[in-house]
């Protein structure tokens, strides 16, 4: 059974091969196969844009097909960037959490507090669907650590282990990511899915 990851992003590319890499299916990429699509992510949840994006490769693919959309919630922000992450700030990864300092300034370490959250769709050509999700918690420091990862990985702090999301080995993140915990979410599904293949 192939899989097609509906993602052009390189860092999400790498941790979905950590995450899924070890089923016993095949992980496709949009450029693996040719597809070059582009699908707007004009959700207002993370729901809507991973239902959005997956169902969207899935019918140009014709393949059983994973996407996510995910985001940093900052409570202090009142739960901003959210849905709006990536686009938080023009630029790169760095302009954008810069920006989130900036709007943090002043704010007491005690009321940093964010969470990461990733929810996936797998979409089926015929137009079923399965969602997951996963939710990582922990605080938005001052000052950016770590050269790992991606995105607001280098400003958020896992209080229990002292470390920037950026700070970790990739499978210490994909263990304990939105997205790692999101992808463990899919995994039971995808086997279930590989078994009604087999069974055909």
């Amino acid at each position: 059974m192939r899989l097609l990851i509906a993602t052009n992003n390189r860092g999400k590319v790498r941790e979905y091969q950590d995450i899924l890499g070890d089923l016993p299916i095949e992980l496709v990429f949009p450029a693996d196969i040719g597809i070059a699509l582009e699908v707007q992510e004009t959700g207002e949840t993370y729901l809507a844009n991973a239902l959005l994006k997956a169902q969207t490769f899935a019918q140009a693919s014709g393949l059983l097909t994973l996407a996510d959309d995910s985001g940093l919630e900052v409570d202090a922000l009142g739960g901003e960037p959210g849905v709006h992450s990536h686009r938080y700030a023009r630029g790169g990864d760095a302009d954008r959490y810069r920006l989130l300092l900036e709007q943090l300034r002043g704010v007491p370490p005690a009321e940093r507090t964010a969470h990461f959250r990733c929810v996936i769709v797998i979409a089926a050509p015929t137009g079923t669907t399965y969602t997951c999700e996963g939710i990582c918690p922990g605080l938005i420091i001052d000052q950016p650590r770590g050269a790992g990862g991606f995105g607001y990985d280098p400003v958020f702090l896992l209080p229990e282990l002292g470390r920037t999301m950026a700070e970790l080995a990739p499978e210490e993140k994909n263990r304990l990511s939105h997205r790692g915990r999101a992808g463990q979410c899919a995994r039971p599904v995808l086997l279930e899915l590989l078994k009604k293949e087999q069974q055909r």
